[in-house]
């Protein structure tokens, strides 16, 4: 528990801290990497460059500082966080490393104005969030059917489009958990070259008896390297993750997918179909040829699925009067793609759910 003046100071300092989140975010992943380059794996380079993960991180420590006093009103926001560390092996020891780390970019960049009454009321606070994760995730890594890394071996692998492979994986040990339909895989990576092991998520396609299909696009260090992997090549991968769910409803179904967004969307549209559940799919693409999943979606559409191509050269995505068109009054929405095509659905179908291929971020909604 944190005494009232800890909060007082958090809260008081809150607004300072969104004026320059960013700033201290990105000078925090620079320190740290500097300091502790055992960590630099977890971390997605590219996402780092074009800023969504310091963006990300500042929103979060933003709305910690703003709910102290009331940290369950932060815990849907953290779901995606939670599921990506245990999708990560992320462990209680390296809270610490975090804490230390942020804190000191806090002190960095406010300068004098990060006394040391303020930078103790953060420690303590920081102190305080890092137990909320840590309970948490030791409670995900207790129901996963196992943790950290397993290697997997490649047992096929098919040329789904010019862009696309097909890999299905199965366990060496033969152990494998059930994805939830719209859930995620980590795959580990050892890249000629670089100096740390990559990690990359992948949605599951499907599970089998004995491990999982996953359809990346050829697009990325670790994706690009992937596409280089033939059958037989030893991959260590993490249990399935991740809170893009199909919730378990009778209610008529609505996907709508922007190109390599399919992935997490199928595996939805199958399960649900099976259910006896009406589905329909919108699924918008550059072109035939680089439909992913194509084949497998006009398999769907013989077991019921009503499916609707569209097709745009440019933007690969549907548009807000072709979306304002369908009837969904009643019907469950998942949404994912492009971040723009997304911020469309949300903004036409107000109770659309959605996934990021990356850090988390909150969409506008009209």
């Amino acid at each position: 528990m944190l005494d009232q003046q800890t909060i007082e100071i958090v809260k008081a300092t809150a607004p300072v801290l969104k004026d320059h989140g960013v700033a201290i975010t990105s000078h925090f992943y620079k320190r740290m990497f500097a300091n502790n380059p055992e960590v630099r794996q977890f971390f997605n380079h590219t996402n780092q460059q074009r800023g969504r993960q310091p963006e990300a991180l500042a929103n979060a420590v933003y709305a910690a500082a703003v709910h102290i006093d009331r940290l369950e009103a932060i815990l849907p926001a953290i779901q995606p966080a939670l599921h990506k560390h245990q999708s990560l092996n992320i462990r209680p020891e390296h809270y610490p490393i975090v804490g230390a780390n942020l804190l000191g970019a806090i002190q960095d960049v406010l300068g004098e104005a990060a006394t040391p009454e303020i930078i103790e009321a953060w420690a303590k606070a920081y102190g305080v969030i890092a137990d909320v994760f840590i309970s948490l995730e030791k409670q995900m890594y207790a129901d996963a059917p196992w943790i950290g890394f397993k290697p997997f071996t490649i047992a096929e692998v098919i040329e789904d489009t010019p862009e696309v492979k097909r890999f299905r994986l199965v366990a060496n040990d033969g152990v494998v958990g059930v994805a939830i339909p719209g859930q995620y895989i980590s795959v580990q990576a050892r890249i000629e070259g670089e100096d740390i092991l990559h990690h990359r998520q992948y949605s599951v396609v499907e599970t089998t008896e004995d491990g999982y299909w996953i359809a990346p696009k050829a697009e990325g260090l670790v994706s690009n390297w992937l596409h280089e992997q033939t059958v037989g090549t030893e991959i260590p991968m993490s249990a399935p993750a991740g809170e893009f769910t199909m919730e378990d409803t009778n209610r008529p179904l609505t996907l709508v997918a922007g190109g390599i967004g399919i992935t997490p969307l199928f595996n939805m549209a199958k399960t649900a179909l099976r259910q006896g559940r009406s589905v329909t799919l919108l699924h918008a693409v550059r072109s035939t040829n680089l439909r992913p999943l194509g084949e497998e979606l006009d398999e769907l559409v013989n077991e019921g699925l009503q499916l609707i191509t569209h097709i745009d050269e440019v933007s690969g995505c549907m548009s807000a009067t072709q979306l304002t068109a369908l009837d969904v009054d009643g019907h469950d929405v998942y949404t994912c793609g492009p971040t723009a095509m997304m911020e469309t659905v949300v903004q036409t179908i107000p109770q659309a759910r959605y996934e990021f291929f990356g850090p988390s971020a909150v969409l506008a909604k009209a």
